[in-house]
């Protein structure tokens, strides 16, 4: 009987995974529509997020009706090739990620973490495979824009301290939306609060501890500066040598929530 429950968690598990390998491909979505503006997005955040990065969920639901406005801007326009730059692309994606992750809290608020949103089949499905973002005809879960489109498609590692899961040890939650205009400084700028943020990573030139974000996406860091080591070479104020033992810090699931 147990081998049997557990084959067939591993057949759905297996089917799942192909799904979403799948989606990736077809990802390019042949759609037409304007760049939209952040600028809602851009309020709310200045006014319910701390620049401690911690959020005032209660502040949001009171703001819901502003909340789901943005959001159908977003469901208007899916970005796409025609018209769109790969800067507003990328913008659009992050504000997107962040934004629905937030309305995902709001909907199920109070919770103590976002990892006790669930739907679906135990071991299988997650929070983040909860299929709600409907993007001019297309559906999406969290795990498609973060891993079927911020990651492959742009390539680009600093998307790690840009989007936000809700969670106390995610990097800052930025408050203000991101921009096309200011893409190269705000993700330069995210990336160096979250590594040198001592809530998060703990570097010294004998020892660091770092988030497990760089043990989990390792490869992507390694793509773009050969090694972790090096990649964090970049933003952190205490450089790292090669005698600089690392390890990695517990992560913490709560609600990054404003107290």
């Amino acid at each position: 009987m147990k081998k049997t429950i557990f084959l067939s968690l591993a057949i759905l598990a297996t089917a799942l995974i192909w799904f979403t390998c799948s989606n990736c491909r077809s990802i390019k979505r042949n759609t037409y529509s304007r760049p939209v503006t952040h600028e809602i997005w851009d309020g709310l955040l200045k006014k319910h997020v701390g620049a401690d990065g911690f959020v005032n969920y209660k502040g949001f639901i009171r703001d819901s009706a502003e909340l789901n406005r943005y959001l159908r801007l977003l469901e208007s326009a899916h970005p796409s090739d025609n018209g769109w730059t790969r800067q507003e692309q990328m913008a659009y994606w992050i504000n997107a990620y962040n934004a629905y992750t937030v309305q995902l809290i709001v909907r199920n608020y109070p919770t103590e973490s976002i990892k006790d949103i669930k739907r679906g089949l135990a071991f299988v499905n997650s929070v983040w495979d909860i299929k709600f973002i409907k993007i001019q005809g297309y559906t999406y879960d969290l795990n498609n824009i973060e891993h079927n489109i911020l990651r492959p498609v742009f390539k680009d590692a600093r998307i790690h301290a840009a989007v936000n899961c809700a969670s106390y040890s995610c990097p800052r939650l930025l408050n203000e939306a991101y921009t096309a205009e200011r893409l190269e400084s705000q993700l330069d700028s995210s990336m160096r609060s979250f590594v040198n943020d001592p809530l998060r990573n703990q570097i010294s030139a004998e020892k660091a501890k770092i988030s497990e974000i760089f043990k989990w996406f390792k490869g992507d860091f390694e793509r773009d500066a050969g090694s972790v080591r090096e990649y964090l070479n970049r933003y952190a104020k205490v450089k790292l040598t090669d005698k600089t033992d690392i390890s990695h810090l517990d992560y913490q699931w709560l609600l990054n929530e404003a107290k």
